[in-house]
C-alpha cells in the first residue's frame, strides 16, 4: 500500500572531529547551533521510529508469505512487524490485505507450529474497533468489513485449540470493545455496533454453529464457541442465520455432554431461549422435536432435578422445563416415547398424592422461590397436555396415551387437593400469597383436565368439593386474597378469584351435557346454591362494577341454562327467584354494553338463561310476563344491535307459544310511538340491506326469479352436493334473522297491524311470502344441480319442476303488483291530502284578505266624514231591508237608532 509503504531514512552520521580542532569552552554561536542541531536530530529520529512502527508494506509481507523460497524466520519477523504496526487497530481501507495476510499465515500454520502465535495475535487485533479516516468509510468499506469478519468463522478450520479460542474471544470482544489508549494520527474508531452489524452481514453466526462439529470432543473450545454464539444470539438476524444451520437441534444434543463446570448446559439453554424469542417459535420447536433431542433434554433435566442443589442449578432446571413445555405443545414431539411426559406428570403430583415413585427416588423439594416456580411450571405442563384433546389423541405411544398418563398418575386427586377451604396455607412453608397462587393455578388447570377425565372427576366427588368450596367463597371467612398473581386479579381483600376459577371448572364439565354430571350437581341442590351466589355477585356488583364480577355472573347464568334447559322440574326451581334476578339485567343501560368490561357478554348469558330456564315453564313464563319482561325484550330489540337481535327474536318466537304474550307484544310502544310490527319490518329491511338483496328505490322486488336472494348467494356457483348435505339456500336460513322475523310476524298476523307506514306496507308482502320464495330457491338449486350434472329428469318430473318454478315467479309478480298497488294508493292518498291542504291554505288566504279589507274600510270611515255618512246610510238601509214587510196589527214600534251617537263603528 502506498499509504503504508515507506522508504527507510538513511541513518544520520556525525562528522569525526579531532579533539585538537575542538573550540575552547564557553558560550559561542557554533556551540548553540550544535546543541540545536543535536536536539533536532533526536526529534527526527523519534519521529522516524514512530513512523516505522506505524507503517509497514503489506504488499511486501503478502509476497514474502507467498514466496515458497523465503525463510521462515524472515516471514515470522515480517508478521511480528505487522502486529506491532497494527497494535492500535485495523484501518478499514486495509482490511482486505490484512485478512489476506491472516489467511496466508493460517495456511503456513498447518505445517509449522511457529506461525500459531502471530496468527493468534493478528486475530486478536480483529477484536479491536476498526479504524476509519472519514465518517463515510463505514459504509464505503462495509463489504470488505463483512467479508473480513466472516473470514474469522472460516478460520475455525485451523486445527489449533489456541487459534479457535482466540477467534471466539475476538467475537466476544465485539460486544465489549476496549479502545486503545492512543489512536494513530488521523484515525477514529468505528461506531460501537459496527463490527456486530458486519458479523450479521457476513453470516458469522451460521459459520460458528457449523464449526461445532469440529470441536465436538474438545470441551474448552466448545465452551468458547458457545460463549461466542451466546453473544451473537442476542440479535434476530443472527438467530435466523443460526437456525439455517440447525442450531437448535445441535445445541440440544450437546446438553448432556460431560462438563464439570456446568457452563455447557447454561450456555446452550441461554442460546435456545434466545432462538425462541428472536425467531419463529414453531421452527425451533420443530428442530427440537427429534427423539434424540428430547432424550438429551430429559436426561439433563432429571440430573439437575435430582442432583442440582445450587441456586443456579434450580434456575437452569426451570429454564429447561420451560423449553419442555413448548415441546409439549407440539403433538409430533415424542415426549411420551422418551418417558419425559410421565416424569413431568409424576413430578407435578409428587407433593400432593405422596405416592413413592422410582422415577423421583431421592428427590427433595424445598420451599425456595425456584421450587415454587417449578411447581407452577409443572401445573402448566399438565394444562398443555390436556389443552387440545384432538391433538392429544393423535400422539400415539408404545405404552401410554396422554389421557392414560393423566389418569394413572393421580392428576385429578392432586389438583382437587387445592379445592377446599384453606384459611391457612396448606404447605407449612409456603407463604399465604404463594399458596393462593398455587391454589388458583391448580384450579385453573383443573378446568382443562376435568372434561377429559370425567370418570375420575365423579369418582373423586369433585362436584361436592366444588360446591363446598363455593359456599366458603361467599361466606364471611376472615381469609382474604392477596391478588398478587396472574390468576389472582381482582382478588385483593376477597375470594372472588377462587369463585371465578371454581365456576370455570363447573362450566367445563357442565358444557359436556353429560347427564350423570348434571344430575349429580342438581341432586346436591346446585340450582338453589347457584342462585344464591348469583344474588351475592349481583349485590356486590352494585357497589363496584368489576370485570371479574361480570364474568362470574355470566358463568353462573351459563351453568343455570345448561342445567335447566331440558328439565321442567329444574325450570320450576329457577322460576320466580331466577326471573327476579334476570329482570334488572334486562334493564341494563345501553351505554354500558360497549364499555369493554363484559356487560355485553353478561347480557347475552342472561338472555340465554332466560331462553333455557323460563321458556317452556308456564309458571316462569307467567311470572316473567307479569314483570313486563316482554316490554324489556322489545326495548333491547329496538337498540338494533346485531349480537343481541338474533337471540331476542328467538326468545320472542318461542314466547309466542304462550297466548298471553301476543297481547303484550301488540301493546308495546317504543320511541315516537313505534309499534312492535313496525320495528320488526324495519329490522327486516336492515337485514336485507346488509345481505345485499336487490330492491328498487321504493323497496319493491326487482328479480322475480330470486326475490330474496342475497348478493353472495347470487354470485355463488352451483356445486352438486350429496343428499346428506344442506344446500346454500337452506344454510342461509340460519345465518340471518329473516326466518325468525317471518315466524314472529306469522304469530302476530299480517292483517291490520298497527303503526305501519307505506314503506312498511311495501315490505310486508315480501315477509308474508318468505316461505314461498325460499321454497322456490331450493327448487331452483335442484334444477341447477341437475343441469350441472347433465341429468335430464323424466317428462312428468320436468313438467312438475317447470310448474313449481313458474309458480314461484308468479308469486313474485303478484307481490310486485301488490307493492305497486300499495304505492299507487299511497300516492293517491298523498294527492288527496295535498289537495285538502291546498284548500285550507286558500280559505285561510281568503280570510286574511277579508280581514284586511275590513280594516281598510274602518280606516276610511275614521278619516273621511262623507264615507262615514255613506256607511251609516248603508247600515240603515241594510237594517230596513232585514225587517219583516208585514206590520203587526197592534203593538208599539221602537226605533233601533240611538240618538246623538258619534261613534264610527
Amino acid at each position: 500500500m502506498a499509504s503504508l509503504a515507506v522508504t527507510r531514512l538513511p541513518a544520520s552520521r556525525a562528522p569525526s572531529r579531532s579533539p585538537a580542532l575542538s573550540p575552547a569552552p564557553g558560550p559561542s554561536r557554533s556551540g548553540r547551533e550544535r546543541r540545536g542541531k543535536a536536539s533536532d536530530t533526536g526529534a527526527v529520529l523519534g519521529a522516524v521510529q514512530d513512523t516505522q512502527k506505524q507503517l509497514v508494506d503489506l504488499n511486501h509481507v503478502i509476497k514474502l508469505l507467498e514466496d515458497s523460497n523465503s525463510q521462515e524466520m524472515e516471514q515470522l519477523k515480517a508478521l511480528r512487524r505487522v502486529v506491532k504496526c497494527l497494535e492500535k487497530g485495523l484501518p478499514l481501507k486495509d482490511l482486505a490485505q490484512i485478512m489476506e495476510v491472516i489467511n496466508l499465515c493460517a495456511e503456513k500454520r498447518n505445517g509449522q507450529e511457529a506461525f500459531t502465535e502471530p496468527l493468534c495475535e493478528l486475530i486478536k487485533l480483529c477484536g479491536l474497533p476498526f479504524l476509519k479516516k472519514k465518517s463515510s468509510d463505514e459504509s464505503s468499506y462495509s463489504g470488505a468489513a463483512s467479508k473480513a469478519v466472516a473470514q474469522l468463522g472460516y478460520l475455525m478450520r485451523v486445527p489449533s485449540s489456541q487459534v479457535r479460542i482466540q477467534i471466539c474471544k475476538c467475537v466476544v470482544s465485539f460486544y465489549h470493545p476496549e479502545l486503545p489508549r492512543k489512536l494513530p494520527s488521523g484515525y477514529q474508531p468505528t461506531s460501537a455496533n459496527y463490527q456486530i452489524q458486519m458479523a450479521e452481514l457476513g453470516g458469522l453466526a451460521e459459520t460458528l454453529v457449523l464449526s461445532l462439529a469440529l470441536v465436538e470432543n474438545q470441551l474448552p473450545e466448545k465452551l468458547w464457541v458457545l460463549k461466542a454464539l451466546q453473544h451473537l444470539s442476542s440479535s434476530g438476524a443472527n438467530c435466523r442465520l443460526m437456525m439455517k444451520a440447525q442450531a437448535a437441534s445441535r445445541l440440544c444434543l450437546y446438553l448432556n455432554g460431560a462438563d464439570p463446570s456446568g457452563q455447557l448446559v447454561f450456555c446452550s439453554s441461554e442460546i435456545l431461549w434466545n432462538l425462541l424469542e428472536n425467531t419463529s417459535k414453531g421452527e425451533v420447536v420443530q428442530q427440537l422435536s427429534s427423539l434424540e433431542c428430547v432424550h438429551a433434554l430429559k436426561e439433563v433435566f432429571a440430573e439437575l432435578l435430582l442432583q442440582g442443589f445450587r441456586h443456579c442449578d434450580r434456575q437452569l432446571r426451570n429454564d429447561l422445563l420451560g423449553i419442555a413445555t413448548l415441546l409439549a405443545e407440539n403433538p409430533a414431539a415424542p415426549l411420551i416415547e422418551s418417558g419425559f411426559a410421565k416424569l413431568l406428570i409424576v413430578l407435578a403430583t409428587f407433593t400432593e398424592v405422596r405416592i413413592p415413585n422410582p422415577l423421583l427416588k431421592g428427590l427433595k423439594l424445598t420451599h425456595s422461590y425456584e421450587d415454587f416456580e417449578l411447581k407452577k411450571l409443572l401445573f402448566n405442563v399438565i394444562r398443555v397436555f390436556s389443552k387440545d384433546p384432538c391433538a392429544v389423541q393423535v400422539t400415539l405411544s408404545l405404552f401410554f396415551l396422554p389421557l392414560q398418563l393423566l389418569s394413572e398418575n393421580d392428576v385429578m386427586p392432586a389438583l382437587l387437593y387445592y379445592v377446599k377451604p384453606n384459611p391457612k396455607p396448606g404447605f407449612q412453608d409456603w407463604s399465604a400469597a404463594q399458596y393462593e397462587e398455587l391454589q388458583l393455578h391448580a384450579i385453573a388447570v383443573l378446568a382443562s383436565v376435568a372434561p377429559l377425565l370425567l370418570d375420575k372427576y365423579l369418582a373423586c366427588q369433585a362436584n361436592t368439593l366444588l360446591l363446598l368450596f363455593l359456599e366458603w367463597c361467599v361466606g364471611q371467612d376472615p381469609s382474604l386474597g392477596q391478588s398478587n398473581s396472574f390468576h389472582g386479579r381482582g382478588g385483593c381483600g376477597n375470594k372472588l378469584p377462587q369463585m371465578c376459577y371454581s365456576l370455570r371448572v363447573l362450566r367445563s364439565v357442565v358444557a359436556l351435557y353429560d347427564e350423570a354430571v348434571n344430575l349429580n350437581l342438581c341432586d346436591q341442590g346446585a340450582i338453589g346454591q347457584l342462585l344464591d351466589i348469583l344474588k351475592y355477585a349481583a349485590n356486590t356488583s352494585k357497589e363496584k362494577e368489576d370485570a371479574l364480577l361480570l364474568e362470574i355472573q355470566a358463568d353462573l347464568f351459563f351453568l343455570l341454562a345448561a342445567l335447566c334447559e331440558k328439565d321442567l322440574h329444574r325450570k320450576e326451581l329457577f322460576s320466580c327467584e331466577g326471573v327476579d334476578i334476570l329482570i334488572p339485567l334486562l334493564q341494563m343501560e345501553p351505554r354500558k354494553l360497549p364499555s369493554g368490561l363484559g356487560h355485553s357478554c353478561l347480557l347475552l348469558s342472561a338472555l340465554d338463561c332466560l331462553w333455557s330456564c323460563v321458556i317452556g315453564c308456564s309458571i316462569a313464563e307467567d311470572y316473567f310476563l307479569g314483570k313486563q319482561g316482554i316490554f324489556l325484550l322489545l326495548d333491547l330489540l329496538a337498540l338494533k344491535q346485531k349480537n343481541l337481535g338474533n337471540i331476542i327474536l328467538g326468545i320472542l318466537v318461542d314466547f309466542c307459544d304462550n297466548p298471553k304474550s301476543i297481547s303484550h307484544i301488540c301493546a308495546w310502544r317504543g320511541e315516537k310511538d313505534q309499534t312492535a310490527a313496525r320495528l320488526l319490518v324495519e329490522l327486516w329491511r336492515q337485514e336485507e340491506l346488509e345481505l345485499g338483496v336487490s330492491r328498487d328505490p321504493y323497496g319493491r322486488i326487482v328479480d322475480m326469479k330470486t326475490p330474496i336472494a342475497s348478493s353472495f348467494q347470487q354470485q355463488q356457483e352451483v356445486i352438486p352436493l350429496p343428499a346428506s348435505c344442506q344446500s346454500f339456500a337452506i344454510l342461509e336460513v340460519s345465518e340471518n334473522s329473516r326466518a325468525k322475523l317471518y315466524s314472529l310476524l306469522c304469530k302476530l298476523g299480517f292483517e291490520n297491524l298497527p303503526g305501519l307506514s307505506a314503506k312498511d306496507l311495501v315490505t310486508l308482502p315480501i315477509i308474508q311470502h318468505y316461505i314461498d320464495f325460499k321454497a322456490g330457491e331450493v327448487w331452483r338449486e335442484l334444477c341447477a344441480e341437475l343441469k350441472e350434472e347433465e341429468l335430464r329428469p323424466v317428462t312428468p318430473d320436468k313438467e312438475t319442476l317447470e310448474v313449481i318454478s313458474q309458480a314461484s315467479e308468479d308469486t313474485g309478480r303478484m307481490v310486485a303488483a301488490l307493492q305497486t298497488e300499495v304505492l299507487e294508493s299511497q300516492h293517491h292518498q298523498e294527492m288527496q291530502e295535498e289537495e285538502k291542504t291546498y284548500q285550507k291554505i286558500q280559505a285561510l288566504q281568503k280570510q286574511r284578505e277579508m280581514v284586511k279589507k275590513s280594516w281598510e274600510n274602518f280606516l276610511t270611515r275614521t278619516s273621511n266624514y262623507e264615507a262615514l255618512k255613506k256607511a251609516k246610510r248603508l247600515q240603515e238601509k241594510s237594517i230596513e231591508a232585514s225587517r219583516a214587510k208585514l206590520k203587526t196589527p197592534s203593538g208599539a214600534v221602537h226605533s233601533t237608532a240611538i240618538k246623538g251617537l258619534g261613534t264610527t263603528v
